[in-house]
């Protein structure tokens, strides 16, 4: 059901992100208690849907209590019923509505990441941007907390620091073509991954730790606190410049 399970997850994201939208324009809420209600809201939407449209199937949201059933299960949903919660309450455009298909033996073959105030979804099987990187390649870091790293990489690959919030965001920027590399590392959780690297993965773009290890879903401790996306012909020297930084262990903090 791998092409019906892409359509699905790209209709979910893009129905809870207008839902997200209407909410900022109408509700006259504001701060963290749109934020709260925002989160509230999509989370409630994607688990309706999903439980009318995939009624066996497990979900791992960020929004819910986590039932260790999912471990058993051979189909899971994994969403961010709203990735930068904190751009979306400010009024920003760097946030998303994250939904991904974890299928047991192959892991994420579903994704979607919808950025409603760009009007965009973007799924599974969409192809990166062929453009030309710049001379100057764009490095994505959280605007919150980049990476101690961030120096090092933009250094070996002679580029520049770029802050934007959302790890969906940030992964769908890189995506189109508006920047070559994003790193992150002080604490994620699979919710903020599983989607944007599913599409960026399906795009032909390179995903993984920042050791070079691959990114697992659908475990125990859903804790997954650093990643790289990237245009392939970056990963080595990105991968490199980490490496070669003395960092510890991220603490669990969520982007």
């Amino acid at each position: 059901m791998t092409t019906t399970d892409i359509r699905l997850a790209a209709e979910l994201a893009g129905q809870a992100g207008q839902r997200l939208l209407g909410l900022r324009a109408d509700s006259g809420l504001t701060g963290a208690e749109l934020g709260k209600k925002g989160d509230a809201l999509a989370n409630d939407f994607l688990l309706e849907r999903l439980a009318a449209e995939r009624s066996t199937d497990a979900v791992l949201s960020e929004e819910a209590k986590d039932d260790k059933a999912r471990l058993a299960a051979e189909r899971v949903w994994i969403v961010d019923p709203l990735d930068g919660t904190k751009e979306y309450a400010q009024g920003g455009s760097d946030w998303a509505v994250h939904v991904a298909l974890w299928e047991a033996g192959a892991g994420i073959t579903a994704a979607a990441v919808a950025q409603p105030d760009l009007d965009t979804v973007h799924a599974s099987g969409q192809p990166a941007s062929a453009t030309e990187p710049p001379a100057v390649p764009r490095i994505l870091v959280s605007a919150s907390r980049p990476p101690e790293f961030a120096d090092a990489v933009a250094r070996e690959v002679s580029g520049e620091l770029v802050p934007m919030g959302s790890a969906g965001a940030k992964t769908m920027a890189v995506l189109r073509g508006e920047a070559e590399i994003y790193v992150h590392a002080g604490g994620q959780w699979e919710w903020d991954s599983a989607a944007p690297v599913g599409v960026a993965r399906a795009a032909g773009l390179y995903a993984s730790r920042i050791d070079g290890a691959p990114l697992r879903y659908n475990r125990e401790d859903p804790y997954l606190p650093d990643l790289v996306v990237c245009r392939p012909e970056f990963a080595e020297r990105v991968l490199a410049a980490i490496g070669a930084w003395p960092h510890g262990e991220p603490g669990k903090q969520a982007d």
